[in-house]
């Protein structure tokens, strides 16, 4: 079948062979006023919403407020170079965050590698291939998943999956690997267990659901209508969730993984326990490494002095920018993929 016939998804106006002028799709929805005398409840309603919105964006504020507050010896201390400096000194009271800002996004990044993939393979064969009842079956199974304790997740990993990855994953893959350019490095000795890449592949489990769950419902979403039609202009299957359902939600799609990630920066309890909680930075996967989150949960508790607590808690201000960041910057991704769609 010839690729080029399904450039963009049909719309239900083009199936059925009608067209709305723009005039009346503008008028199907019209904004909501609160107009001269309506009932108590809608007033209620709408002055309660309004002055719920304030109240978080104040907790926002808030919340920056309170961290740059309690931060401002370290940020007046060392300033830049507190995100460019990989020393960590709590006895010289020396503090750098490089390692841990690197330990979070590798971390992140690999559980999205392995998530995203995963994610959307789990939801095509649930909404598309299998029967409904067994596709119900499957989605619930996998939405278990999300429902169990990240500490679980952390004991599972230190106990089990790391052993197992220092028995016979990492093993074959250093042999596999030995000699190769950039991936020899990335997947060097020794095969300790414990590390950034067991970290990520801890990650990639608990975000797989968030992930899973937001793709079926946008796949859900897609009118029957521009599937039938696209299978009745020859699309095989994989056409059509090519060519018609990708498109017809990228949107939804960016927007799950994007979900994801933010779930993975702020994990804290299953990082902690499987990436080693070293404040050294090392080329390869396999060695011990630290996350903000993971950096915090350990030191939190036992930190004495100004800048030993400050130095901490200009980490998690550094964690709430990169999740503002990551968030405004899907936010502009969804907005222009919406006006090219």
């Amino acid at each position: 079948m010839d690729a080029t016939t399904f450039k963009r998804p049909p719309t239900e106006d083009a199936i059925i062979g009608t067209s709305l002028p723009s005039s009346a799709v503008v008028e199907s929805s019209p904004a909501v006023t609160l107009k001269r005398g309506a009932s108590l409840p809608d007033k209620l309603f709408i002055g309660g919403s309004r002055i719920l919105g304030a109240a978080l964006i104040a907790l926002l504020f808030g919340i920056m407020a309170v961290l740059v507050f309690e931060s401002w010896p370290s940020l007046k201390e060392f300033g830049f170079g507190f995100i460019t400096s990989s020393e960590w000194d709590p006895v010289e009271e020396h503090f750098g965050a490089f390692p841990a800002i690197v330990g979070t996004l590798v971390s992140s990044v690999i559980a999205l590698i392995v998530a995203v993939p995963v994610s959307f393979g789990i939801a095509v064969f649930v909404n598309e291939i299998v029967p409904p009842r067994v596709g119900v079956v499957i989605a619930r199974l996998i939405e278990l998943m999300a429902g169990i304790p990240s500490i679980i997740y952390g004991m599972w990993g230190l106990l089990v999956f790391a052993p197992f990855m220092a028995a016979h994953v990492q093993p074959v893959v250093i042999e596999a690997f030995d000699g190769v350019p950039i991936l020899g490095t990335l997947f060097g000795p020794p095969p300790i267990g414990i590390g950034m890449m067991t970290a990520g592949l801890i990650l990639s489990f608990m975000v797989l659901p968030l992930i899973t769950a937001v793709m079926r419902d946008v796949f859900s979403a897609v009118p029957t209508v521009v599937r039938e039609a696209a299978y009745g202009l020859g699309a095989t299957r994989w056409e059509v969730v090519r060519l018609v359902l990708v498109p017809y939600t990228k949107v939804g799609l960016i927007g799950g993984v994007i979900l994801g990630f933010g779930r993975a920066l702020g994990e804290t309890m299953a990082v902690t326990f499987v990436i080693g909680n070293a404040h050294e930075l090392y080329a390869s996967l396999f060695m011990p490494g630290t996350s903000i989150s993971a950096t915090i949960a350990n030191e939190f508790s036992e930190a004495t002095g100004e800048m030993y607590s400050s130095a901490l808690m200009e980490l998690g201000l550094i964690l709430f920018a990169i999740t503002v960041v990551v968030l405004v910057i899907s936010r502009l991704l969804m907005g222009g993929m919406r006006k090219k769609g």
